[in-house]
């Protein structure tokens, strides 16, 4: 794709990376580390309880990463989004907005549905841009007609909740009808598959599961060490814990003293309870002891710094271009 049809905000990054958010996981510390190695950095508005700590999150980030830009001027420095949950459920939504838009947060993540105009015209009012999360064409046609700027395609094997097409078939069904910007989610945990995800026609890898065993990451030891040592089988896709598809470590599961393989279909309102009760935390215990995680598990073999994994990442990546080519 040209780089005139790329946002501003997504134009001088170190790689086509952008961190995806992760509830109860994605919290300043590896949001800050993400943005300093050089790709977006991206969290969850619900992580920040309660919701006053928005505005104190959004002013300490963008404090600390225009220090170190200054100390590093030769350095690339990511911008920060911030996903907001575009559904009834979520009460916090108007007020999340409000304080981010108060601090002109460059890039937005929308999930679930799309977002109305009222919030695409607050966030374009100062040049910001918004990316959807979609699973499928139809999803993506909303979106689009919706007036998002780009698009988040969420493949099958995925982290957390995610769709389950192939994404061949998704990406390129979705490049027949628009050529904005799209972002490809699904197993990317290397430099070489973020180079194929361009390959097929996608402009930027979405990775997730591959940051959560970082040592900045907002995740309990126990969670790092089952993504570290689970592979593509050990992850179960499933709608039990929230109503909505997603991917999740298989032994969390069985922690939780359930069987895996016999999980009876999920409440359809199951996500709705959790969002409402994010309000006191009772949604974070859900997703503590249920451990989300993509299909890329396989690849991840230790816990290191955040910026010591994009320094592999950069090396595979341009491995992978050079291999190419001979």
């Amino acid at each position: 794709m040209s780089s005139t049809l790329i946002p501003k905000a997504l134009q001088d990054l170190r790689l086509p990376i952008i961190a995806a958010p992760m509830f109860t996981v994605s919290y300043p510390e590896l949001v800050k580390a993400q943005c300093m190695a050089g790709i977006v950095g991206s969290f969850p508005a619900l992580n920040a309880r309660p919701p006053e700590l928005l505005d104190d999150w959004l002013s300490q980030m963008q404090s600390e990463l225009d220090d170190f830009q200054k100390k590093h001027p030769d350095r690339k420095v990511g911008p920060v989004a911030v996903n907001q949950i575009v559904h009834i459920s979520n009460t916090r939504l108007e007020q999340d907005m409000r304080i981010c838009v108060k601090h002109r947060v460059p890039i937005y993540i929308t999930s679930l549905r799309a977002p109305i105009k009222e919030i695409i015209d607050a966030v374009h009012s100062y040049g910001g841009i918004i990316l959807h999360d979609v699973i499928n064409l139809r999803h993506a046609e909303k979106a689009l007609e919706a007036g998002v700027d780009g698009l988040i395609l969420v493949a099958a094997g995925a982290g957390g909740h995610a769709g389950a097409l192939s994404p061949f078939a998704l990406v390129g069904e979705v490049r027949k009808i628009y050529q904005g910007p799209i972002v490809l989610s699904g197993a990317i945990s290397t430099g070489s598959a973020v180079l194929a995800a361009q390959a097929m026609g996608a402009d930027f890898a979405y990775m997730g599961t591959r940051f959560i065993a970082s040592q900045e990451a907002h995740a309990s030891e126990s969670y790092k060490e089952a993504v570290v040592n689970a592979n593509a089988a050990d992850i179960v896709y499933t709608d039990h814990f929230t109503g909505i598809h997603g991917n999740y470590i298989k032994q969390s599961i069985v922690n939780a003293g359930l069987d895996p393989d016999h999980l009876p279909p999920g409440d359809p309102m199951a996500f709705a309870k959790l969002s409402q009760a994010s309000k006191d935390g009772t949604s974070a215990k859900a997703w503590k002891d249920i451990w989300g995680a993509g299909q890329g598990v396989g690849l991840i073999d230790g816990s290191p710094s955040v910026a010591k994994i994009v320094d592999r990442i950069e090396i595979e990546y341009q491995e992978a271009k050079r291999s190419l080519l001979n």
